[in-house]
């Protein structure tokens, strides 16, 4: 399952945002993974499932369909909050950063409106500028990873060149456990020194930064959004970093929960909502309802915890979905559910590879694929488009 760690200072919303993108998954009955650890949780990223285009009945297995949307799971990662010098062991230091390190994507979550200084302490409403936030969370993991890099550097100089080692497996071995592949580490030294001989200290932090930002891609999601000082918080965040997404996790909470209880009509992501029983709200309640309305969603078009996620998955990780089945005429596996799993795949992945992530036994018998929207075979090296309903054909 794919993870997303969610970090950021302490009190800016960071486990706001962690339990309003898994209170949907809680209270789903029978269904797998629903709670993991005390610190992971199973989320959802939506897409149109094909069930309507097909007009047919869906049986999901490893995912939801609710209203015609596919919910796919995923895995969040809640990251104990970080302070300055968390490299060097400050507050829970190298813990935290191990437990970042685990996932693909990373959630950096701010206070847009500037009520918390940099240690997480509140202070006036707009006193604390949130910009330093996300230069320092980024450089303390920067410099954790130049860490592990630098450790034994002139040894392992020494070593490679008289060994004749390749520089980049070298890295590759000293960052292992760190969930960063071989091809990040090369893709990153494409802009540095070529002669490794050559490296000073600010030649591997350069390369370091590299590879976070290729290997561990973030976005930043801007808490707090409707309060009075995030807006020009927001868009300064906006023109220096790319990636931001306004959001208020406690409106998406609000929501989630309102849902739940039947009240209102709404699924996260969604830009409105509609109340179902206007009889069983207080007035303090429907003043709530309409300020997200009025203050969350018609400004930002949703509360953002959602956009975040099916960002994180689909933009950054690029990620598309498939279905696979066994009968191409009626979209089918073998016990006759109905288009039962969605599986997530990078963009650009071909049949075959989608043949193993369902099964390895059926990645070993593979023989060929068929498209059944066409129910026209298509070759192994297929490029897998979003929403395909592919069969697997195996051997036997």
């Amino acid at each position: 399952m794919l993870q997303i760690a969610v970090t950021g200072k302490p009190n800016v919303g960071k486990s706001s945002f962690f339990n309003s993108a898994t209170a949907s998954s809680v209270e789903m009955a029978n269904y797998p993974f629903t709670t993991i650890d005390a610190n992971k949780a199973v989320a959802h990223v939506i897409k149109d499932c094909p069930c309507q285009e097909l007009d047919v009945t869906c049986n999901p297995r490893n995912s939801i369909c609710r209203d015609g949307k596919r919910l796919l799971p995923i895995e969040l990662i809640d990251v104990a909050g970080l302070v300055p010098g968390a490299h060097e062991g400050k507050g829970l230091g190298n813990k935290f950063l191990d437990d970042l390190m685990q996932a693909k994507v990373f959630i950096h979550v701010i206070d847009a409106s500037g009520s918390t200084n940099i240690e997480g302490n509140p202070v006036d409403p707009g006193s604390h500028d949130p910009l330093e936030d996300i230069e320092f969370l980024e450089e303390e993991i920067v410099m954790w990873m130049y860490g592990i890099l630098s450790r034994n550097w002139v040894r392992l100089i020494r070593k490679v060149g008289a060994e004749h080692l390749d520089i980049s497996k070298v890295l590759f071995d000293q960052l292992s456990g760190t969930g960063i592949a071989i091809e990040d580490i090369i893709e990153a030294k494409r802009n540095i020194e070529p002669d490794y001989n050559k490296w000073e200290e600010e030649d591997l932090i350069e390369l370091t930064r590299n590879i976070l930002h290729i290997a561990k891609p973030m976005m930043i999601v801007a808490n707090k959004a409707d309060l009075p000082t995030s807006a020009d918080n927001i868009k300064r965040i906006k023109e220096k970093f790319p990636n931001v997404i306004p959001a208020s996790a406690e409106s998406e909470i609000a929501l989630v929960k309102a849902a739940e209880a039947g009240l209102i009509s709404y699924l996260p992501g969604d830009d409105h909502f509609d109340i179902l029983q206007k009889d069983k709200l207080n007035e303090n309640q429907l003043k709530a309802l309409e300020y997200i309305q009025t203050n969350i969603l018609d400004v930002y078009g949703s509360t953002g915890i959602q956009d975040a996620l099916n960002y994180g998955i689909f933009e950054l990780l690029d990620n598309i979905v498939v279905y696979p089945v066994q009968d191409e005429h009626k979209y089918t596996d073998q016990k006759g559910n109905v288009l039962p799993d969605g599986i997530l795949v990078p963009k650009g992945s071909n049949p075959r590879e989608l043949a193993y992530l369902v099964h390895s036994d059926i990645g070993d018998n593979f023989m060929h694929a068929v498209d059944a929207r066409s129910h026209m075979r298509v070759a192994s090296d297929y490029e897998l488009k979003d929403g395909d309903i592919i069969s697997i054909v195996t051997k036997g």
